[in-house]
C-alpha cells in the first residue's frame, strides 16, 4: 500500500480556458478540498509557453509526492515532458478549451469536484508517446493523448491564439474550414513495422477522444502499449469535405480511403515539396519527417476511481 499523498505542487495555466476571469478563486477552493484530504498543495503558475516542463523538473528535483496540473491540453503536455521518466505521479484539473485528457478520464467539468476525487485515485505506470519532427529540438517531444501530421498538423499552427482564447474550441473548427479550402494535402510516406503505406493524414492516437466532444481513435487504450493509428490516403478536398458529417457521426471508420491499425513505430517522411505540419495533443511540434514512438512505462498517472479503467468497445 503506497504512502498517502500528503505534498503536492499545483501548476496552473491563469489564462487557460475556463481558468481565466476566475483569478484564484476556484483554484483556492480547490486546495481547500483537498486540504481536506490532507494534501497539502503549492501553487506553481505558467508564466508563459515553456514554462510548464521546468515547473515539472522542478518538482521531481524537489522529490514532491505528486504534480497537479490544472489547465488545458497543452499546460498539462508540457507538465508530461517535464516528468516523463520520474516517479512522481500526475494529476489533472481541467479548467482549458478542449480538454481532451480530461475527457478520457472521464474527469468533472468543476475544479473542485475534480479535486475530491486525488486522493482517492488509483496510481497506474502508463506509457506515453514520443515525437521527434523536423524544425523541432533534437529530444523531441512526448504526448498523453495523440499527434498527428497532415491538416490537423495545420490547423494546429494555424489557429490564432487570441481567437482561441475568446471562443475556445470555435477557433480550431474555423481554422479547419479555412484549411480545407487552402491546404493542398502534400503526401507523406509513412513506414510502419509491418508494411509502408502513402497518406495525407496520420493519427497516432493513445486515447479515444481526439477534440471536444469528438472520438476518432476509439479503439485506442490508454494503460496499453501500442498506437490506434488513422491513416488517411486521399488527397481530394472533396472527401475531406465529405468527412466531416462522417466525423461528427463518428462513422470515419466507414471510410473507403481511411485505414486504421496498430502500431509502435511510425516513420513518416516527405514526398511532396509542400511541407506537411506535425501536432502533439492540439500544440506545434514541427513538420515531416517525424519518428513517432510508444516510450512504455515513463509516467505514473492518477486515475480517478470513477473513470473508466479498460479499453472500450
Amino acid at each position: 500500500m503506497p504512502d498517502p499523498i500528503r505534498d503536492a505542487l499545483l501548476i496552473f495555466n491563469p489564462t487557460a480556458g475556463r481558468a481565466r476571469g476566475r483569478g484564484l478563486a476556484a483554484l483556492e477552493r480547490a486546495r481547500k478540498v483537498l486540504a481536506h484530504q490532507g494534501i497539502d498543495s503549492e501553487l506553481a503558475p505558467t508564466d508563459g509557453p515553456g514554462s510548464g516542463p521546468e515547473l515539472a523538473r522542478r518538482a521531481v528535483r524537489q522529490r514532491r509526492q505528486m504534480v497537479i496540473v490544472c489547465g488545458g491540453d497543452g499546460t498539462l503536455n508540457e507538465v508530461v515532458n517535464g516528468l516523463a521518466g520520474s516517479v512522481i505521479p500526475l494529476a489533472l484539473l481541467p479548467a482549458g478549451t478542449a480538454n481532451v485528457f480530461a475527457k478520457e478520464l472521464g474527469l468533472p467539468w468543476n475544479i473542485e469536484r475534480a479535486a475530491s476525487l486525488i486522493a482517492g485515485s488509483r496510481l497506474r505506470r502508463i506509457a506515453l508517446g514520443h515525437v521527434r519532427a523536423a524544425e523541432w529540438d533534437e529530444v523531441g517531444r512526448y504526448f498523453l493523448s495523440l499527434a498527428g501530421a497532415g491538416p490537423d498538423g495545420a490547423v494546429v499552427r494555424g489557429v490564432d491564439q487570441k481567437l482561441k482564447d475568446r471562443i475556445g474550441t470555435m477557433a480550431f473548427w474555423l481554422e479547419g474550414f479555412r484549411q480545407l479550402g487552402v491546404y493542398r494535402f502534400p503526401r507523406f510516406r509513412v513506414r510502419l513495422e509491418n508494411g509502408t503505406s502513402e497518406a495525407t493524414l496520420i493519427i497516432a492516437g493513445r486515447t479515444k477522444h481526439y477534440a471536444g466532444p469528438l472520438r476518432i481513435t476509439t479503439h485506442a487504450d490508454l494503460y496499453g502499449n501500442d498506437f490506434e493509428v488513422l491513416l488517411c490516403t486521399t488527397g481530394s478536398r472533396l472527401k475531406y469535405f465529405c468527412y466531416v458529417p462522417l466525423l461528427l457521426a463518428g462513422g470515419l471508420r466507414r471510410a473507403r480511403t481511411i485505414r486504421f491499425l496498430r502500431a509502435t513505430k511510425i516513420r513518416c517522411e516527405p514526398i511532396d515539396a509542400e511541407p506537411a505540419w506535425v501536432q502533439t495533443d492540439g500544440e506545434p511540434a514541427g513538420r515531416l519527417p517525424a519518428d513517432f514512438q510508444i516510450v512504455s512505462d515513463a509516467l505514473t498517472l492518477a486515475v480517478p476511481q470513477k473513470s473508466p479503467q479498460k479499453s472500450e468497445g
